[in-house]
């Protein structure tokens, strides 16, 4: 195996963890609020404290690993966020828990910006959107895996333990990734002379100084609409990621086992979904160019799943809801790697840079989404209308992509053809 591919499955194992964190307090939503006597407006401040911190740290922490490398921040960041998992499971009160899920989010911040400098120094440019497929088909597959790890669980242990549990395994990666990673392709020991040239002469990220301007990433806005875009997109992915439990549960009337069965569903077709589009993305792209090759998976995937989302709000068979939201993930995560591959197109050696740009958009769509959910369920008693509201911001978001340029570097004197 390539040593490059060894890197990638280094990062498919750490983004699995990041969602069984991420997910855990979902799954686990029901016996939380029972135990800490929350209601869904607080729980979703709970939850938001989580997007919210993770936003506001997204930006410097990807500047930070385009400066001193993904080894060292990648270390630091799973070290911070696995230590406030297990520290979830302390929680006594509602303002405890706030301050502990906004310490998680900002240790977690950066993650992902981090893993796409590590595929801009790592695989040429015609591997990337399957390099990002694969890391967030990871995450799918990490999402899927909660409940069917968390549930068994929590009913042996307790929920407490749950999250205990989950950050003795995010040590344990950070600890095997800081001796063994290296930032830079050619200092990597075992490495062929042949697949740093291969790897050097086909990569987006090139060498220049770390230096970049804000004012040319806040003048620019190619980058300004694929920010507003994530925005929308993150609306449907943190419905999921927070709320999907609670309303398969309580606003759709199912068991906890058929609740667990329906979100394993969707990540799995994720995990599908992320796979198809960061591959039909590439193959397009070799064959059209990288704007029909971003851009058609992009806006497909946005409104399709936007239609889904719409059908899904609207059918009042429970289970038929279930099997319409499991295929919105499917849709909507076609687009997910493509919107990390275009990070890179876009930011080449600052790509951990735009990617923080987009991803902090992205997690305050996560934040106002949490709470909206919380509050509009809690002041109506209809968990359908925050269904509507998602429907609508990918529609938006599917047309976004029209002007989405992943050939305009941002640099704008650099433009490749």
């Amino acid at each position: 195996m390539k040593t490059r591919y060894k890197v990638l499955t280094a990062l498919f194992l750490l983004s699995i963890i990041t969602f069984l964190d991420r997910v855990c307090m979902n799954v686990v939503s029901k016996y939380v609020k029972a135990d800490l006597g929350l209601n869904n407006e607080q729980f979703g401040y709970v939850l938001g404290a989580f997007s919210l911190a993770y936003a506001l740290f997204e930006i410097p922490t990807g500047v930070l690993g385009d400066k001193i490398g993904p080894r060292r921040v990648l270390t630091r960041v799973v070290l911070w966020w696995s230590a406030f998992t297990g520290l979830t499971g302390t929680a006594f009160h509602f303002i405890y828990l706030i301050i502990i899920r906004f310490l998680f989010g900002a240790g977690e911040a950066g993650a992902y910006p981090n893993a796409s400098i590590v595929i801009s120094r790592w695989f040429p440019a015609v591997e990337v959107g399957r390099a990002q497929s694969v890391i967030w088909a990871a995450g799918r597959i990490g999402g899927a895996l909660t409940p069917l790890l968390v549930i068994p669980l929590v009913h042996a242990l307790g929920w407490r333990w749950a999250f205990l549990v989950l950050g003795i395994a995010g040590v344990l990666w950070a600890v095997g990734w800081y001796f063994w990673f290296r930032d830079i392709p050619a200092e990597k020991k075992g490495i062929t002379a042949e697949e740093v040239e291969e790897i050097e002469v086909g990569r987006k990220q090139v060498a220049t100084t770390h230096h970049v301007s804000w004012q040319l990433i806040l003048r620019n806005p190619n980058i300004w609409i694929l920010m507003l875009m994530c925005h929308l997109f993150f609306y449907a992915a943190y419905f999921f990621t927070n709320w999907s439990a609670t309303y398969f549960q309580e606003g759709r009337g199912l068991s906890e086992e058929q609740t667990k069965n329906f979100i394993s569903l969707s990540y799995f077709l994720g995990v599908i979904g992320c796979i198809v589009g960061g591959y039909v993305s590439d193959v397009l792209t070799k064959k059209y160019g990288l704007k029909v090759g971003r851009r058609t998976v992009g806006m497909i995937g946005l409104g399709l799943s936007s239609i889904f989302f719409l059908l899904s709000g609207l059918t009042t068979d429970n289970e038929s809801a279930g099997y319409l939201l499991a295929i919105c993930v499917f849709l909507k995560d076609l687009t997910l790697p493509v919107a990390f591959a275009v990070c890179v197109d876009i930011g080449k050696q600052h790509s951990g840079t735009v990617t923080g740009a987009m991803n902090f958009a992205g997690q305050l769509g996560g934040f106002f989404v949490t709470i909206l959910f919380g509050t509009i369920v809690q002041k109506t008693g209809n968990f359908n209308y925050p269904l509507f509201l998602i429907a609508g911001c990918l529609a938006v978001g599917a047309l976004l992509w029209l002007k989405i340029d992943p050939t305009r570097s941002l640099h704008s004197s650099d433009i490749e053809k």
